[in-house]
């Protein structure tokens, strides 16, 4: 979306010319990336111990796994959002090689 709200800018102010280099792009939507995941990660992390969806470990396992009860099951979905929103803010998405990276990437999250 920065990509084509920005890039027409260029002529106004050169410094969003740099919106038009995919290796700034790559870098940014990688450094947003981070920055998502420390955010976002421990406040989603806190919500699901607060709701108690945690990891079921069965009594008929080693006694070493027992110390794993109630650990939360759905990092998947930090990773998720920390992927999708920088690809959406920093990619072009007319490229049909876009498109099929956000599919399957949504595709493969959701089964």
């Amino acid at each position: 979306m920065f990509y084509y709200f920005l890039t027409p800018l260029k002529n106004s102010f050169s410094a969003f010319n740099l919106f038009e280099y995919i290796t700034f792009r790559a870098a940014s939507a990688a450094i947003m990336a981070l920055i998502i995941s420390f955010i976002i990660g421990p406040w989603f992390i806190r919500i699901l111990y607060k709701n108690q969806i945690g990891e079921e470990i069965r009594p008929t396992g080693p006694e070493s796994h027992m110390k794993k009860r109630g650990t939360p099951t759905m990092g998947g979905v930090i990773i998720l959002i920390a992927v999708l929103l920088p690809t959406i803010l920093f990619a072009d998405l007319t490229s049909p090689l876009i498109q099929i990276i956000i599919v399957a990437t949504i595709w493969m999250g959701i089964f």
